[in-house]
C-alpha cells in the first residue's frame, strides 16, 4: 500500500499478527490509522497423528523476525525512516501451548495448536473430578473444560514428554501461549527476556481467575501445574520490554492481545453491546458486555475482553468459537486439492451460486461453540451423481456462515437484545460471496470494515496507547472514523430458515464418530464400541465387492 511521506510524519506503531496459519507484521500511521505497510509469512502446521495439530516454535519466531526486516524495506523503498516507529503490538493465536528452557532457549517440543485434540481422554478423566454442584473450572475461568484450551495441553506435555518433565523438576521450564513465548523471545530470550503474557491469553489457559485477574491455585493444583512455569500476568496496554534485536532494536513492545481481543479493539467495540465476528482459520465471534461477567446459558464462553492500561479497568465479552473457518478452504487446497489458492474457492462458488443440497460439516476437531462436542467429525451429505466440486466449495462457504448463525443466535439468547446488524473482519471477509451467504444466512445486514486488519490495528493501537509512549489516543472523540461495506439480505426469511433447518440436521449427523479409546494406540477393543451396523453394513460391502470381482451375479 502506497503512502505519501508526509503521511508518514507522525509517530508510527508496528504489530506483530502471529495468527495459525500466517505471521504478519504491519505498521500504522498512529495519527490516521491508516496502514503504511506490511509482509506476511505462511506458517506450517503439522499433523504428526490424526487429531495432533502442531507447529514448530522456531519457525513462528523467524517468521516474526522476517516479517520484520522485510516491512522495514519496503518502509525505505517508500522514504518512510523507521526510526519514526515508537512502539510494537503482539497479537497471537490463542491457547496454542509452549514449554520452552529458559537457560537454553531452545522449545522443548513443538506448540501444542489451539485446534489440537489429542488431550481428550485427559479432558474426560479431568472432567470425573469436578463436583456437579460445584463447578469451579468454570466459575472461575468462565470456560468449559475443553481440549481448546491450554491447561490440558500442558497436562499432556509434562505426562508426555520427558524433557519437558526434566526441565520443570530441574526449574529450566518455561510455559507460554505465542504472545509469551514472542515477548521473551524478541526482548533478550536467555539474556533477560521477559517471561509476561496480558489478561486476555491469560484467561484462555483455564488456569487463570478471570474475577481476581491472577493465577489460580486451586485451578492449577487441580490440572497439576507448577504455578513457577507460568508467566507474569500484566495489562494488555504497558511497556513490558524493549527489542533486543533486529531493524527495530530499541523500540519498546507495549501491547498484547489475544487475537479476537484485539480485533474487538480493532473494531472500536469499546461499548457495552457491541459485537464482532472475526473469520480466520476459525471463527470468533466476541460481544463486548462491559466490566460485567456475564455467564452463558447457551454454550458460550465468558472470557477478558481488554484491559487497557496498568490502571483502567478490565472489560469481559461473551464468545462463541468456530473451530474451523478459514481452514476448511485451506484443507479443499491441501488436502483433497480442488483448488490451487484459498482464492479460487469464491470463482468456483460463483459458478453455481448454491450447494445443490449439499451440506459440509467441518467439524475436523470436534464441535465448539455452541455444543462443545468433541465426538464429532467432518461430513458432507446430500451428495448426488449431479454434486461436483463448485457444489463443494459453495456448501464449505456456508458451513461457515451457518456456525456463525449458530453463535450469533446463542448470543441473542444470552444478552437478550438480537443484534441489528453483525461487524465482521477477517481474511475471508474479502470474499464477497461469502459476505452475501452470511448476510443471507442471519437476515441481518453485514458491515464489513474496509481496513481488513482489525487484528493488527487493535494490537497497535494498544501498543501506542500505553503509558510511556502515548503516541494513540483511545478517546472516543480521536478514534478514526472506519469506513464501511455493508451487505444486506437478498433471500426471504423463510427460505433462509429451510436451509439453516437442513444444515442443523447434518450437523446431529456429524456426532458421535469418536470413541472414547482413541485410534492412534492401535488398540483393538475400539472396534469394541462400534455399533452393530458397521459391522453389517461393512461385511455386506465386502461380500457385494468380493461377489463383483469374482464376476458373480
Amino acid at each position: 500500500m502506497a503512502a505519501s511521506n508526509k503521511a508518514a510524519l507522525g509517530p508510527l506503531v508496528g504489530a506483530v499478527d502471529q495468527g495459525t496459519s500466517s505471521t504478519r507484521f504491519l505498521v500504522f500511521n498512529s495519527k490516521t490509522a491508516e496502514l503504511l505497510s506490511h509482509h506476511e509469512v505462511e506458517i506450517k502446521q503439522e499433523f504428526p497423528r490424526e487429531g495432533w495439530v502442531e507447529q514448530d516454535p522456531k519457525e513462528i519466531l523467524h517468521s516474526v523476525y522476517e516479517c520484520i526486516e522485510k516491512t522495514c524495506e519496503k518502509l525505505g523503498q517508500l522514504n518512510i525512516d523507521i526510526s519514526n516507529i515508537k512502539a510494537i503490538g503482539v497479537s497471537n493465536q490463542r491457547e496454542t501451548t509452549v514449554v520452552w528452557d529458559k537457560v537454553t532457549g531452545e522449545p522443548l517440543y513443538n506448540a501444542v495448536v489451539w485446534l489440537d485434540v489429542r488431550t481428550q481422554s485427559t479432558v474426560e478423566s479431568l472432567g470425573k473430578r469436578i463436583p456437579r454442584s460445584n463447578n469451579f473450572v468454570k466459575s472461575k475461568t468462565g470456560l468449559p473444560l475443553s481440549t481448546y484450551f491450554s491447561a490440558v495441553k500442558l497436562r499432556w506435555l509434562l505426562d508426555n514428554v520427558s524433557e519437558v518433565q526434566k526441565a520443570v523438576e530441574e526449574k529450566r521450564a518455561l510455559f507460554g501461549t505465542i504472545d509469551s513465548w514472542l515477548i521473551w523471545s524478541l526482548t533478550g530470550g536467555v539474556n533477560g527476556g521477559v517471561h509476561h503474557t496480558d489478561v486476555t491469553n491469560a484467561s484462555r489457559t483455564m488456569l487463570f481467575n478471570i474475577h481476581s485477574l491472577e493465577w489460580d491455585k486451586q485451578l492449577c493444583e487441580f490440572f497439576g501445574i507448577p504455578m513457577e512455569i507460568l508467566p507474569k500476568v500484566r495489562s494488555s496496554s504497558e511497556i513490558y520490554g524493549l527489542m533486543k534485536a533486529g531493524a527495530l532494536e530499541g523500540v519498546p513492545i507495549s501491547g498484547c492481545l489475544g487475537d479476537q481481543s484485539a480485533a474487538l479493539v480493532g473494531q472500536m467495540c469499546f461499548q457495552n453491546g457491541q459485537a464482532k465476528n472475526t473469520y480466520g482459520t476459525g471463527c470468533f465471534l466476541l460481544c463486548n458486555t462491559g466490566r460485567t461477567c456475564v455467564f452463558s446459558d447457551h454454550g458460550l464462553l465468558t472470557t477478558v475482553a481488554y484491559k487497557l492500561g496498568r490502571d483502567k479497568p478490565v472489560y469481559y465479552a461473551l464468545e462463541g468459537s468456530v473451530a474451523i473457518a478459514g481452514a476448511v478452504i485451506r484443507w479443499l487446497r491441501d488436502n483433497l486439492g480442488i483448488i490451487k489458492t484459498s482464492e479460487e474457492i469464491e470463482k468456483l462458488a460463483k459458478e453455481v451460486g448454491t450447494s445443490y443440497g449439499c451440506y459440509f460439516v467441518p467439524a475436523f476437531s470436534g464441535l465448539y461453540a455452541p455444543y462443545w462436542e468433541p465426538s464429532a467429525r467432518g461430513i458432507i451429505c446430500g451428495l448426488t451423481q449431479f454434486t461436483n466440486k463448485r457444489h463443494i466449495a459453495f456448501a464449505a462457504l456456508e458451513a461457515v456462515c451457518f456456525q456463525t448463525r449458530e453463535i450469533l443466535d446463542a448470543m441473542n439468547r444470552d444478552c437478550g437484545i438480537p443484534l441489528s446488524h453483525l461487524q465482521v473482519d477477517g481474511g475471508m471477509t474479502s470474499n464477497k460471496i461469502l459476505m452475501q451467504l452470511q448476510a443471507d444466512i442471519l437476515y441481518i445486514p453485514v458491515v464489513k470494515s474496509l481496513m481488513p486488519e482489525t487484528t493488527a490495528l487493535g494490537a497497535a493501537m494498544a501498543a501506542g496507547a500505553a503509558e510511556g509512549v502515548g503516541v494513540w489516543s483511545l478517546e472516543p472523540e480521536d478514534l478514526s472514523t472506519v469506513m464501511t461495506e455493508q451487505f444486506e439480505p437478498q433471500i426471504n426469511a423463510e427460505e433462509s430458515e429451510i436451509r439453516y433447518s437442513t444444515w442443523k440436521k447434518a450437523v446431529m449427523k456429524s456426532m458421535g464418530w469418536v470413541t472414547t479409546q482413541s485410534p492412534e494406540s492401535g488398540d483393538p477393543s475400539i472396534f469394541c464400541s462400534l455399533p452393530l451396523g458397521f459391522f453389517i453394513v461393512s461385511s455386506m460391502v465386502m461380500l457385494i465387492g468380493a461377489r463383483y470381482i469374482s464376476g458373480i451375479p
